[in-house]
């Protein structure tokens, strides 16, 4: 082929060869593969005749390929070749006309922005399900009292409604940045031909709307060499999977006999293959491992791109993989994670019983003192005083007596049992976001609006 005389070494071919994974990029190949002869035609490079005829071939090609049928030859460097070779088989000779005016540096990267544009628009739609499973427990569960931890330790205490739209924002946040990943595609790399543009007045715009991208590239080195867009929807399924992988961390801990604030459904939970009592939260486990292996695609696709001098290398070949791997496992994660928590059970009076604890109200104490006159950090040791005196003697906060609150100050009177009522501190956190009922009752309607714009429906 071309310059070369001798055939290819066997190992080189196998190192070269892209087409068992890019494959799956065969309908974006078909689709701006009509739109660009379209463009030729209305260049005047092909006749109507010969475009009919390449559509035709295109569909025949296109028809194979989902049946299953397609076969792949020895020579088939990509899908791309491979297609036009097939279409050539078709078609006849005028099967080669596609590809003037076109390379497969433009092709490829035209090709994988319509994918990962597809892609970003598929992952906001399962964020969008995940929300709204989300936002119907947040909406069921808005009065359940529980504890909020840090480290991991007991430290205010919160409505189970409130914690579950935690997790509702963070993937808002997500779908915000898929949103970012798709526009990222918008520029039209075909026909910028090798690096330097094509010989040919094409109409770019034409092939732009086609595609249902915003305008042609403007520079032709940065439109084949340019995988931001990739970077983009990477950095996005990371930040996902991340969040994937706590609620996956919390949903363990929780359906433990430890917490017992909740149970998976047993279609979404493992057996143990050696003791039969085992309830295993496998695939909250899951959700937690497959975070780091999205991010390592992440990582891969930036260290290929790193210090890559333009205009196209073939190291760019090795974009495609770690794109298809973080489509396929963050998919799959965003599903199961919607459906593990269809199922899920809470326990009302384990976590009521773990929201009880009282020293969970040691902040809203000394806040009591702070508003009669005293510094925060001085009424922060009187009440770790009253804590400290609480647990030595094996009581709650409630049964000291007014006598011994008096001995570690003066401004405490008969509001701080008032205060360690049931709920009574979980109500007081009433600022904007805090977990306070009219407050969650805000954040509720408020959410319900965020998911109807990301869903593209109406707010109930």
């Amino acid at each position: 082929m071309g310059r070369f005389e001798e055939p290819q070494d066997p190992l080189f071919r196998r190192l070269n060869s892209s087409v068992a994974f890019d494959v799956r990029l065969w309908p974006q190949d078909v689709r701006a593969s009509k739109a660009h002869a379209r463009a030729l035609r209305e260049a005047g490079i092909l006749d109507g005749e010969e475009l009919a005829a390449i559509e035709r071939g295109l569909d025949a090609v296109a028809a194979e390929l989902e049946a299953g049928t397609f076969e792949v030859s020895p020579d088939d460097e990509d899908i791309h070749m491979a297609i036009e070779r097939r279409l050539t088989e078709i078609a006849g000779p005028v099967g080669g006309k596609l590809h003037t005016a076109r390379s497969r540096n433009d092709q490829v990267a035209t090709d994988l922005a319509l994918y990962v544009r597809e892609r970003a628009g598929r992952a906001r739609e399962l964020i969008a399900a995940l929300m709204a499973r989300l936002l119907e427990l947040a909406e069921r569960h808005a009065d359940w009292p529980m504890p909020g931890y840090t480290h991991l330790q007991r430290a205010q205490a919160v409505y189970l409604g409130h914690h579950l739209l935690a997790y509702f924002w963070m993937l808002e946040r997500d779908a915000i940045r898929f949103d970012f990943a798709a526009r990222s595609t918008l520029a039209l790399p075909l026909g910028s031909g090798a690096l330097a543009g094509v010989d040919w007045e094409l109409d770019r715009e034409l092939v732009a709307r086609e595609l249902g991208f915003e305008r042609p590239s403007p520079n032709s080195l940065d439109a084949v060499s340019n995988r931001d867009f990739a970077l983009d929807y990477l950095s996005a399924a990371a930040t996902c999977a991340a969040h994937l992988s706590r609620l996956g961390a919390e949903i363990v801990l929780w359906s433990s006999e430890e917490f017992g604030f909740c149970e998976l459904a047993d279609d979404f939970a493992s057996g143990s293959s050696i003791m039969p009592q085992k309830k295993n939260p496998d695939a909250a486990e899951l959700l937690r491992a497959k975070a780091p292996r999205i991010a390592a695609a992440h990582g891969r696709l930036l260290g290929v791109l790193h210090a890559l001098p333009l205009a196209y290398s073939k190291d760019l070949q090795e974009d495609k993989e770690a794109v298809f791997e973080a489509v396929d496992q963050l998919e799959l994660c965003l599903e199961a994670a919607e459906r593990m928590l269809a199922g899920v059970s809470f326990n009302r009076e384990r976590l009521a019983a773990a929201a009880a604890d009282e020293v969970l109200a040691a902040t809203d104490l000394a806040d009591l003192l702070v508003r009669r006159g005293m510094p925060f950090r001085e009424a922060h040791g009187v009440v770790g005083g009253l804590v400290r005196e609480a647990l030595a003697g094996g009581r709650r906060l409630s049964e000291l007596t007014l006598k011994e609150l008096r001995a570690h100050s003066e401004l405490l009177d008969e509001e701080y049992y008032e205060l360690l009522r049931e709920r009574g501190w979980i109500e007081s956190k009433r600022s904007a976001g805090g977990t306070a009922s009219a407050r969650l009752g805000e954040q509720l309607e408020q959410a319900r609006s965020a998911l109807a714009a990301i869903s593209g429906t109406e707010a109930r």
